[in-house]
């Protein structure tokens, strides 16, 4: 099995030993993202629903480079730091499918890299 690391400088640096995504046997896994905009270390968690955009673009970023789109996307997991974002951040999530939507899972954690609100991950597949 040949992998490959996927990177863009459109989506944050990872920060730690990890890469933001690898490519393998048709499949893309996506690291878990927050919302930390790319080319600089600011933190958008001000917001629940601007937090989750942000997100989900630096996801939409990983997907673009690896030449797939959210309906490549088969399992996400949704880490949110209180389960009484779930409304908001679901409503922002749904606007980046069409239909078919992947499987997901969402979990209350006691706390996030950075005590960010909301961290999403995604398989994906060519």
């Amino acid at each position: 099995m040949t992998k490959k690391i996927i990177y863009t400088y459109k989506a944050p640096d990872p920060i730690g030993p990890y890469s933001q995504a690898v490519q393998a046997a048709g499949m893309l896994f996506i690291s878990g993202q927050v919302a930390i905009k790319p080319g600089t270390s600011e933190l958008i968690t001000d917001n629940i629903q601007k937090e989750t955009e942000q997100v989900m673009n630096n996801l939409s970023a990983i997907l673009l480079e690896a030449g797939l789109t959210f309906s490549n996307v088969i399992k996400t997991t949704i880490f949110l730091k209180d389960m009484n974002l779930f409304a908001s951040v679901n409503e922002v999530y749904g606007k980046f499918f069409e239909a078919d939507f992947p499987a997901r899972e969402t979990v209350a954690v006691k706390g996030l890299p950075k005590d960010v609100n909301v961290e999403i991950s995604m398989i994906a597949a060519e």
